[in-house]
């Protein structure tokens, strides 16, 4: 069936600070951006969707949207520009941006840290000492200190996996290094890191609600005959995201990861959240899409199914509250968009899962990591020259799911019935 009731399950869009509010700040991704071969378009988050200066204006257009949750991240360096120095402004402007959300309605899901370090942090280096864990402990303080009472729901880390291996595995992110074993010494220190705020954040706000936006991937075998693809697509499951979930989830440290002395295992999550793209499939211990399958702009495949299959096995082993932190599409053309949402949130509302809330990423377009501003993963469109936001039909289809709380026959046969996936 075409059409289906969001039975429950409340939407809202996502965004990260360093892709969307611009601005020359000093973090570990302007300097990045700066060095010469480092992002596909040599662009920088200099620019990105302005949003640090367009709040009223992104507000505005949230409500039209009718989202009921926003989830939005603090750019550390702006809120401490210095070891231990916070500015007053920086957090004023949160505090102003957090109360014109809950003025709107909208529930807003704070991330605190998402791939961006203060430069002065990146100097030192970072998650790749044990240090990080404490100044990423007093910077959470002060913010919980500054947000009182406009903020129940936190996201601690967001990606730890991204962010070890992309940055301190395979080079292609700050500060670009490739070595395995500092790879798995910052998985550690993010998810000892997230403990520790996970208690602070309790300790501040008892009610509060707070999760770890996990990327995960729905990894294959290419050939189900082959031992090679067997065991290589269980093992790049459990090294890339299983280990981390569990120790970030239960204080259950598995290899590669030491297991802390200091922390009693427990349950250290209210919500599992997950951010879902695309599957892997594994062959010869390499991975990626499968061959004649639907990809969107960068080559991602698009399996619907893969987002209620990652859900399932979350409930299973940690049970509660799933939120889907993230999911989304590169669609410069906004051509299969519409039937990427509807096939996405059919697979949740009938899957009869715990999951209470779903994340679009992204609410605008954005400056997306070492791709630079080419992938357009908005449900609204973005002119960089002009920041002129476009309301592309994606956007037209998710107020519309929000409004009638589904996917009525009319929205179907508008938006979802003529498009179609291109394949690879």
């Amino acid at each position: 069936m075409s059409t289906f009731s969001l039975n429950g399950l409340e939407l809202g869009v996502a965004t990260a600070a360093t892709q969307v509010e611009g601005g020359e700040i000093d973090t570990n991704w302007h300097r990045w951006a700066k060095m010469p071969g480092r992002i596909a378009d040599s662009s920088t988050p200099a620019r990105a969707a302005d949003h640090w200066n367009r709040v009223d204006e992104d507000i505005e257009l949230l409500r039209r949207l009718g989202v009921k949750h926003y989830r939005m991240g603090l750019e550390w360096a702006r809120i401490e520009p210095a070891p231990g120095v916070y500015s007053l402004e920086a957090l004023g402007h949160y505090v102003d941006e957090l109360t014109k959300l809950r003025e709107a309605g909208i529930t807003p899901l704070v991330t605190l840290h998402h791939f961006n370090n203060p430069g002065w942090l990146e100097s030192t280096g970072a998650w790749a000492r044990s240090h990080t864990i404490g100044v990423f402990e007093r910077y959470v303080y002060r913010v919980m200190e500054a947000f009182q009472g406009l903020v129940t729901d936190w996201v601690t880390i967001n990606e730890p996996n991204v962010y070890a291996t992309k940055a301190y595995l395979a080079g292609d992110w700050p500060p670009g290094h490739k070595s395995l074993p500092e790879a798995v010494r910052v998985m550690e220190h993010l998810s000892y890191a997230h403990i520790i705020a996970y208690k602070l954040i309790h300790d501040m706000v008892p009610d509060a609600r707070v999760g770890v936006a996990h990327h995960l991937r729905a990894f294959r075998p290419s050939r189900k005959w082959h031992p090679i693809d067997q065991v290589a697509h269980f093992g790049m499951d459990y090294l890339f995201q299983s280990v981390i979930m569990r120790a970030m989830s239960l204080v259950r440290f598995r290899a590669p990861l030491k297991q802390p002395q200091h922390v009693r295992p427990g349950k250290y999550y209210d919500f599992q959240g997950i951010n879902y793209y695309t599957p892997s499939e594994v062959r010869n211990l390499r991975e990626g899409p499968g061959r004649g399958v639907p990809v969107n702009d960068l080559g991602w495949e698009i399996y619907p199914e893969g987002i209620a299959e990652l859900a399932r096995s979350v409930s299973k082993d940690y049970p509660g509250p799933i939120y889907i932190t993230e999911n989304g599409t590169a669609d410069a053309n906004d051509s299969f968009r519409p039937l990427f949402i509807h096939d996405h949130l059919k697979q949740l509302v009938e899957s009869e899962l715990p999951i209470e809330r779903y994340y679009y990423w992204c609410f605008t377009d954005n400056w997306e990591w070492a791709e630079g501003e080419e992938p357009r993963f908005g449900l609204l469109g973005l002119d960089y020259d002009t920041q002129e936001r476009v309301w592309r039909d994606s956007a037209a289809f998710y107020a519309d799911i929000i409004a009638n709380d589904g996917v009525t026959e009319d929205a179907y046969q508008r938006w979802v019935a003529s498009r179609a996936y291109n394949t690879n």
